[in-house]
């Protein structure tokens, strides 16, 4: 339906804008449109005078105004942080939260309730600093390892989801009779230094300890990883297994029955004897799962803190294979992006011949850059990596069956990502 329409107030005014994006998404008649704005927020309201109602609308300006970088735009970065601490009243802790943030340019999810804070957002760099600045004032959180990386294109994250969440991880059950406020419950904490001392104690460090020798006198270890499938598929530590879940909340590493045994990496370990070494990217789903452990009598778990991104800044790639899988719009980034400033033009790398361990999931050729894709599919939007054969043949979808489904999005390059059905819908590809 067209929608005609006119502006009534006067534009923002800046030198660095060459003009106003207005989107309008959905109006039911034919409207006069009056828009006040706010530089501060970057934010316009758009009202229809016919109904009195605000039409369902967004303008702002460009994602990339504001404090110039190095080339004159603005330096967008990624904040990650979370915190395990006893909330009281976690419905008044987002109210607080969500004033503070009012007027400042943030994207992202940031989930609050009784047991802490999970966080991960992008923002201009004074906009995102500020925020985690002003939580670190509160002596609950003054002691929270605040972790960031570029965003070269702006913002990482469509809108910011800011809220109460029952569970700040998603996990099989909930999280809220995990006992995850006791620290002795979780795994005990080893810094980058030390993971790196562990993954180069021995020639063979995570060999399991040989039961039919009846000896225990010798310590092995187990490496863990408690990320997804398709996460290890980009890059992970040399000598760990591929997790073989492609969610989180569905890990039961360690909990497996006589009957599933083999398919538990943790199956027949002995407890007490072996050091279980754990990582993910930024530490909590192994804060959430050795407590998981814990209760099922492995006595020895260890997990790197900060996780792995914290571990490319420490100690860079040593030990690390591939890139690194992040939940946001970048989805994979070269270890580089956490040893460099946030200005370091960083991107997704393709891989050395001696890296290529990553295959497409539908040829099973090696990959030459190490960057999902959703499929076109709208009602699959599997994760998967392809080559660029495969990407073409199948017209972006992971399978055949997909590429005849009657919600095909079009082919996108690797680096962008999907929108919303509505604004495809119409089109025929």
């Amino acid at each position: 339906m067209a929608i005609s329409s006119s502006v009534a107030s006067p534009l923002p005014s800046c030198s660095s804008v060459s003009s106003l994006t207005l989107r309008i998404l959905y109006c039911p008649a034919r409207i006069h449109i009056a828009t006040s704005f706010s530089k501060k927020s970057n934010r316009g309201l758009v009202y229809c005078s016919v109904t009195s109602q605000l039409v369902v609308a967004s303008s702002r300006l460009p994602a990339r105004i504001g404090r110039a970088g190095r080339n004159g735009d603005l330096e967008f970065c990624v904040v990650t942080f979370y915190k395990f601490v006893s909330i009281e009243n976690p419905e008044g802790e987002v109210l607080k939260h969500q004033e503070f943030l009012q007027g400042r340019d943030i994207h992202g999810r940031i989930y609050v309730n009784e047991q802490g804070i999970n966080a991960q957002y992008s923002g201009p760099i004074e906009d995102a600093l500020a925020y985690a600045d002003w939580l670190k004032e509160d002596p609950r959180f003054s002691d929270i390892l605040v972790q960031t990386s570029p965003a070269l294109d702006g913002h990482a994250f469509p809108r910011l989801k800011m809220r109460f969440k029952p569970s700040l991880v998603q996990f099989e059950g909930g999280m809220s009779h995990l006992p995850v406020l006791n620290p002795t419950m979780r795994a005990t904490l080893l810094t980058p230094a030390e993971w790196r001392e562990r993954l180069q104690a021995s020639i063979n460090p995570f060999e399991l300890p040989n039961k039919a020798s009846g000896s225990n006198h010798d310590r092995r270890s187990l490496l863990l990883d408690v990320r997804n499938g398709y996460e290890w598929d980009v890059g992970h530590f040399q000598g760990a297994e591929r997790p073989e879940v492609d969610s989180f909340r569905h890990t039961s590493v360690g909990l497996a029955g006589e009957e599933t045994a083999t398919f538990d990496l943790l199956a027949g370990v002995d407890k007490e004897n072996t050091d279980i070494l754990m990582y993910c990217t930024g530490g909590i789903r192994c804060d959430v799962y050795s407590t998981v452990l814990r209760q099922r009598g492995f006595q020895n778990l260890y997990t790197l803190s900060g996780g792995v991104s914290h571990y490319l800044k420490s100690e860079g790639s040593a030990g690390w294979v591939g890139n690194l899988f992040v939940f946001d719009s970048r989805l994979s980034l070269p270890p580089s992006t956490y040893n460099s400033n946030l200005t370091t033009n960083v991107r997704s790398k393709v891989v050395s011949e001696s890296e290529r361990f990553a295959k497409c999931y539908i040829c099973r050729s090696r990959v030459l850059e190490f960057r999902h894709r959703n499929c076109a599919n709208l009602d699959c939007n599997r994760l998967f990596l392809s080559c660029g054969s495969c990407v073409e043949e199948f017209k972006g979808c992971c399978c055949s069956d997909c590429t005849q489904a009657p919600r095909l999005r079009p082919v996108l390059p690797g680096h962008e990502r999907y929108q919303k059905w509505h604004l495809y819908r119409d089109d025929d590809f």
